[in-house]
């Protein structure tokens, strides 16, 4: 959401002193995100203190008019990561992560150009993300191959009404040790529990937003209003936020070592942080796996 119209820089910095106050030091953006204006706040904002937080971006998404401004080819991949690291304003990227799948560009060549950016210091470690399993299960053959670095991590889209990775994108991370950090958890905000079917998104809200638009016509459904109730109603019987309830039921299945979840307000991100600590009761869990 930052460099978004309805998220000022000053409330952007104040999120990320929030984080920074509430533990939190992992933070995930992209080159794409509200065209690259994301990275330019974001570089502002760790400003004197890039060190202390574990920063993560993407690339893939197109960044130009140019038939080369898009993919995982060797010319896009260092072009979108020098890029990157000019917005961010720093000299190297915690974890990069290819955005998606580039069935136009053969495997071997984006490893090989990832493999070397982490040999010029500029990139730590490797990551992907919307990847499915024998998407990711050949990246790792092919890095091993090779005997160079692999995606230590993926990024899936995750949540109560999207289940799919649990049939095999999770118990493949779970056998080669690759972290899972899934996004959409709150369904692009409506498990929050503060949005209105019949009244709609206000339009000062993220759900209304540009950013949003594939979330709200994904998950904007009867179907997920009706399990908004339900988390309601366990997170009362908690005495905890309903966001809170979603990312620790998010947090407890295995594989998945941290989630994504925007925040726009520095109170968001200290009630969402809150989460981590909570413990779920064996049948809370099972209540929450019949949504």
């Amino acid at each position: 959401m930052f460099g978004a119209d309805y998220v000022d820089d000053e409330r952007a910095f104040s999120v990320v002193d929030s984080a920074r106050e509430s533990g939190v030091n992992f933070i995930d953006t992209a080159d794409a995100y509200n065209d690259g204006r994301s990275e330019e706040v974001l570089g502002k904002a760790l400003k004197g203190r890039r060190h202390e937080f574990v920063l993560a971006s993407k690339g893939f998404v197109a960044t130009g008019a140019g038939v080369n401004d898009v993919g995982l080819s060797r010319k896009h991949l260092i072009e979108a990561v020098e890029a990157s690291l000019r917005r961010l304003d720093t000299d190297y990227i915690d974890l990069y992560q290819v955005h998606y799948w580039d069935p136009g560009t053969p495997i071997e060549e984006t490893i090989r150009t990832l493999d070397n950016l982490v040999g010029q210091g500029k990139i730590r470690y490797l990551g992907c993300s919307n990847f499915a399993a024998w998407q990711l299960c050949k990246a790792l053959w092919c890095s091993d191959k090779l005997g160079m670095e692999r995606f230590e991590s993926v990024q899936p889209e995750y949540n109560f009404g999207k289940r799919d990775i649990e049939s095999e994108l999770l118990p493949l991370c779970e056998d080669q040790g690759v972290a899972v950090i899934p996004f959409q958890v709150l369904m692009g905000g409506l498990l929050t529990g503060a949005y209105d079917r019949a009244a709609g998104p206000p339009r000062d809200s993220h759900m209304a937003s540009r950013h949003a638009e594939r979330a709200k016509n994904t998950y904007w459904t009867d179907e997920n209003f009706k399990r908004v109730e339900v988390l309601n109603s366990i997170a009362g019987e908690l005495g905890c936020e309903t966001t809170q309830l979603v990312i620790a039921w998010t947090l407890s299945r295995q594989a998945i070592t941290s989630v994504i979840v925007g925040a726009s307000r520095p109170g968001q991100v200290a009630k969402n942080s809150e989460a981590a600590g909570i413990s779920l009761p064996d049948e809370v869990v099972e209540r929450l796996e019949q949504l």
